[in-house]
């Protein structure tokens, strides 16, 4: 006879003494065993080859008996397809197991240590900072095949929400690299990053502020006269770089091992450039009297451009921006306006070829022809125009003090 719904709620053990399980059988292979002390378990027996086998499918009345008849169902079904429902069990408990271990958390660390070699090690140390602050604190724990697109969604949402549009998408595209070396080492199916990439905020196109060519005498003239009383470091730091038009990151890491005082060059090695490959920069004389001063006061620390405060440290990018801040340039001038400014006024007023000021710029050309990067092209012409450059500057001074 078939169980039903008040027979499993009534049933009792045996009476004492006997110690032994009732069994209340369903029908074919389910059964409610009552324990002597009153506690109820579903049980689905089958045999295989011979063999009495027994699945253990849960307490009752957790376990309902429309729960259990549907729990016999499945593994009828199983047996019925070839399958033997207790190995099917182990391997599930297994593959759940597999998964719980292998966290987002867990498969990004690996994927950043496959990866950190081939950055440069300041790079990399932002990339596994930001998974600490940005995304780990929210899904880290969570086993990576569990990760859908809404939730990676609300976690890339929360840096927007900062503000932070552009580190948003660079955690999308970094989680998305994770997904990707996740399912090719087998721990993931997809990459939810892929759903999403429209559900974010679109970035809107900024330009480097940068004055104009015909701004420069009024820009000499605040600068020379230091009118945003900045420190001497920070000072020198602006007119080298107005010299020089390298990039803010470039010439605030510059040490002295970087510079060759007798040829007059700074290289700048490959580990520092955005491309990755050595930089040469040919110092002009006026270039070269501000590096002779800026080192008889700080030439003791690794760094041409020591922090005031902290001189083991350099100057920052906000330095910079200070400087220009105080100067009364905030919004009309940034640290890469003076690459911008330098390639207008090379080609504007000296009149050099657009491949040389490219190649001084540290442009790598992208085509076939010129895929072999040559660190040394145009340097006769580059030292040339880059000296023209600071005589030009110079020529502004002298009119401003003829005013």
């Amino acid at each position: 006879m078939k169980l039903t719904e008040l027979t499993c709620k009534n049933a009792k053990p045996f009476a004492p003494p006997s110690k032994s399980p009732r069994k209340l059988a369903d029908g074919h292979g389910l059964y409610l065993w009552v324990m002597p002390s009153g506690t109820k378990y579903w049980r689905y027996k089958y045999k295989k080859q011979g063999k009495e086998q027994i699945v253990a499918i849960g307490v009752y009345p957790e376990v309902s008996l429309k729960e259990a008849r549907n729990k016999r169902a499945e593994y009828r079904k199983m047996r019925s397809d070839g399958l033997d429902p207790v190995q099917a069990i182990k391997k599930s408990k297994v593959t759940a197991e597999v998964s719980a271990a292998n966290t987002f958390e867990k498969i990004a660390l690996e994927w950043y240590e496959n990866r950190k070699d081939i950055w440069k090690p300041r790079y990399a140390d932002d990339v596994v900072k930001r998974l600490k602050e940005d995304i780990f604190p929210f899904i880290g724990a969570m086993p990576i095949k569990e990760i859908e697109p809404p939730i990676l969604l609300e976690v890339i949402r929360k840096i927007e929400k900062r503000g932070a549009i552009d580190l948003a998408k660079r955690q999308l595209q970094k989680s998305g690299e994770i997904f990707r070396y996740a399912v090719a080492t087998g721990r993931a199916t997809r990459d939810p990053s892929q759903d999403i990439k429209e559900a974010l905020k679109p970035r809107k196109t900024e330009h480097f502020a940068s004055i104009e060519v015909e701004e420069l005498p009024e820009f000499l003239a605040a600068l020379d006269a230091n009118v945003g009383r900045s420190y001497l470091t920070t000072h020198n730091a602006m007119k080298l770089m107005l010299l020089t038009f390298v990039r803010t990151s470039e010439l605030i890491n510059a040490r002295w091992d970087e510079f060759d005082f007798d040829k007059k060059r700074w290289i700048i090695p490959g580990s520092r450039m955005k491309m990755g490959v050595e930089h040469i920069v040919p110092l002009a004389t006026q270039a070269m009297e501000i590096l002779i001063s800026q080192q008889d006061k700080y030439g003791q620390w690794e760094h041409v451009f020591p922090s005031p405060i902290k001189p083991k440290i350099s100057i920052s990018n906000n330095t910079i921006l200070g400087g220009l801040k105080r100067m009364g340039y905030q919004g009309r001038m940034t640290g890469h306006g003076f690459r911008s400014l330098a390639m207008g006024g090379i080609k504007q007023e000296l009149g050099y070829r657009h491949e040389v000021i490219d190649r001084q710029l540290a442009h790598i050309p992208q085509s076939k022809v010129n895929k072999a990067y040559d660190r040394a092209a145009f340097l006769v012409e580059r030292t040339e125009m880059m000296q023209a450059w600071a005589n030009y500057l110079d020529k502004l001074r002298d009119k401003n003090a003829q005013r």
